[in-house]
């Protein structure tokens, strides 16, 4: 057996070191099964995720939704078995015989942690550094939702007062999105954060000195938060009661983010493998594996060994789950009882739906009138701000372009900002530029739950953020990134400002939903599309993107049939369209134009607008068609980007009027004139599609 802690506070039995070897052993055997893996730090984080389940945490594994729980995250994802082993432990589904299919087709154990996958999980890791900001994102929530359903509770005595507790590595801390999303804990003071760094020194390619020589302790500090160190006991291994202590004193401080660093040794008490690269990313070998086993005193010649026991003894947690629960359950009923009103809003929030009459909020707007979509989002925003309490959201330092403040009278900064209007539960997040970790922050947020996000910046600057937005999709999180400044159009800071690319990565994702508005009225439209698709069922529910310009554009009639993703806005006059001319956003514009001039020379022709790709595509094959008939092959597509979005839908005869370079720093009338933006080029389109249809 391994060295045993002397504790006195923490009920440590032989037991519970039983269990944390059977920790060790079962993360050896489980990659030397599959033959790939991650078993190092699995086997030295033993004692601390078995602390903290086992010891620290309020869960229930019986019910792992439950509103008043604690949220684990494993930033440092690639050890999956860290979280997996505990789950199991702990009763929360997972068994042995899922351990054992570590890795492969169809089990419930991924190589990676993948929510709505696995029962426990709580945010899809990997990517490292984006749990750590997922976690911030969760801090942030939950003390959004406390100012929703219970601000005036004294601290610590409110049902809605828990812990985010995350686990990370240095492959984490390394990431700059976990600079960007500590900074941002520290500035909100978010005191219901715990991070655990497990600090052991070894990444792929060997000890850290390679790359890293900061004092990451004091870097905390300097972030403002309350940082402590746990030392390893004389044999070398992780302490058990060092780490109950520190994170009960993290728990216990409530005005600052905790940051806890503990010294492991990777892989231990493999004889060979321990503190070496190798076996940060390898299987042991079935030598080092049976050795392990010898010094922890396992038969080497079993494998997945867990004794009657130990199993018992760990899934007590269900009956302290039962028990917390239960003991909350209580205080939730007073808190009920007390506040009516409060509790029939968590009900409806709850349950996802949206408060009675919103819809009667949003704005019309007038058609001939120029507005810019940017700001009519703002319009629709600050419109619902009133009527829908769980809606917030701000942007990575430029609300003033994004339009994206909700209430100018409350920032949600901590007590003591000096700043007016902050309010520890404001309506309005200044994620200050970090728009990286606004994006990760934000899948925190959502992954929470009981709030509706959203989060804006320039488009151009979503290169920043897109592994954020791909674990948004590939979690089917209902966040809304509002993204201005879609185009060239946006006009004289030039090239690098400039989206081009841009529109048709993001389609690129999926699961992600981009929308272009055509006007003001389609961006009405949208808004209120994507509020109802909102939707906390794992599957069923996207993120959004919004694409908006800075530009003024003509305001049309509304259609709603704009939800749809694409739609007839003006239809051919004269007979059946000769030509169909398909726009987004600002283009949208030009083809009524060309349409006009088309008409006048006695061609047909009819402007489909189609703001979203993704929900057109969403439409049956009926509808489609009878928005682009099929017998219709002389087609053009505008849009101010790359045209890769648009060959499937103008056909071999078609043409794609699109910006295939980088822009220009010119006023944006000058700059659609000089790349062949204009009604004249989009007619000459249509001309030679239809040339080209009838050969």
């Amino acid at each position: 057996m391994s060295t045993k802690p002397t504790t006195t506070d923490l009920q440590w039995t032989e037991l519970d070191q039983r269990a944390v070897d059977t920790v060790r052993v079962l993360a050896a055997d489980a990659v030397q099964k599959v033959g790939n893996g991650h078993p190092g730090t699995a086997m030295s984080l033993a004692p601390a995720a078995y602390t903290l389940f086992q010891k620290v945490m309020r869960h229930d594994p019986a019910d792992a939704d439950w509103t008043g729980r604690d949220r684990f995250v494993l930033s440092a994802g690639h050890s999956s078995l860290t979280l997996y082993i505990q789950l199991y432990l702990a009763g929360y589904g997972l068994e042995l015989d899922d351990l054992k299919a570590f890795r492969t087709w169809g089990s419930k154990t991924p190589g990676h942690p993948e929510y709505g996958h696995t029962t426990g999980v709580e945010t899809t890791t990997g990517p490292l550094g984006q749990g750590v900001a997922n976690a911030v994102g969760m801090a942030m929530a939950a003390r959004y939702e406390r100012g929703l359903f219970d601000p005036d509770a004294a601290p610590g005595t409110s049902p809605f007062d828990h812990n985010i507790w995350v686990i990370a590595g240095d492959g984490c801390l390394q990431e700059g999105i976990s600079a960007e999303a500590s900074s941002l804990a520290g500035h909100q003071k978010l005191g219901n954060l715990t991070l655990l760094w497990d600090d052991n020194h070894i990444s792929i390619e060997g000890d850290t000195e390679t790359a890293v020589s900061e004092d990451t302790l004091k870097r905390y500090e300097a972030y403002g938060w309350h940082v402590q160190r746990v030392e390893q006991l004389p044999s070398g291994d992780l302490d058990p009661r060092g780490l109950y202590e520190a994170l009960l004193a993290a728990k216990a401080e409530t005005g600052r983010p905790s940051f806890i660093a503990a010294r492991s040794i990777i892989a231990w008490p493999a004889p060979h493998a321990q503190n070496t690269e190798a076996a940060h990313g390898s299987a042991l070998g079935d030598d080092e594996v049976a050795a392990t086993k010898r010094v922890l005193g396992f038969d080497p010649e079993k494998s997945f060994e867990v004794s009657d026991e130990v199993i018992a003894h760990t899934r007590e947690a269900l009956d302290r789950g039962r028990e917390s629960k239960a003991t909350w359950e209580k205080s939730f009923a007073a808190w009920r009882t007390a506040n009516p009103e409060r509790a029939a809003e968590f009900d409806r929030i709850a349950a996802g739906e949206l408060p009675t009459g919103w819809e009667e909020k949003l704005p019309l707007f007038e058609a001939g009138k120029s507005v810019a979509t940017r700001a009519a989002s703002g319009k629709v925003l600050q419109a619902l701000g009133g009527v829908i309490p769980e809606l917030w959201g701000g942007s990575a330092d430029l609300a003033g372009s994004n339009n994206t403040t909700i209430d100018k009278n409350s920032s949600f900064l901590p007590a003591g900002n000096p700043l007016p209007g902050a309010d520890p539960y404001g309506r309005t997040i200044h994620f200050g530029i970090r728009e990286h970790a606004m994006a990760a922050a934000m899948n925190g947020i959502a992954l929470h739950g009981n709030t509706r996000i959203y989060g804006g910046t320039f488009l151009v600057f979503s290169d920043y953020m897109r592994n954020a937005v791909r674990l948004s999709a590939l979690m089917h999180l209902p966040v809304t990134y509002v993204w201005t400044h879609d185009s060239v159009g946006l006009g004289e800071d030039g090239p690098t400002h400039q989206p081009v690319e841009h529109l048709a990565a993001l389609r690129a994702i999926p699961g992600l939903n981009i929308v272009r508005p055509a006007d003001a009225n389609e961006t009405t439209i949208a808004w209120r599309e994507i509020l109802r698709r909102y939707t906390k069922v794992f599957g069923k529910g996207a993120p959004h993107g919004l694409a908006l310009t800075r530009q003024g554009v003509p305001t049309y009639e509304a259609n709603e049939d704009a939800a749809r993703g694409g739609y007839v806005l003006f239809d051919a006059e004269g007979g059946e369209p000769q030509v169909l001319l398909i726009g987004t956003g600002s283009e949208v514009q030009l083809a009524v134009e060309a349409r006009e001039q088309l008409q006048a020379a006695g061609v047909p022709t009819r402007v489909v607008s189609m703001p979203s790709v993704e929900w057109f595509e969403e439409q049956d094959q009926a509808y489609r068609d009878s928005v682009l008939p099929p017998s219709v092959k002389a087609r053009v597509a505008v849009e101010a980007g790359i045209g890769l979005t648009w060959y499937r839908y103008v056909g071999d005869a078609g043409r794609i009027v699109s910006l295939e370079h980088f822009g220009a720093s010119a006023d944006a009338k000058v700059l659609f004139r000089e790349f062949g933006f204009t009604a004249e080029h989009v007619a000459a389109a249509a001309r030679e599609s239809l040339a080209a249809a009838a050969r």
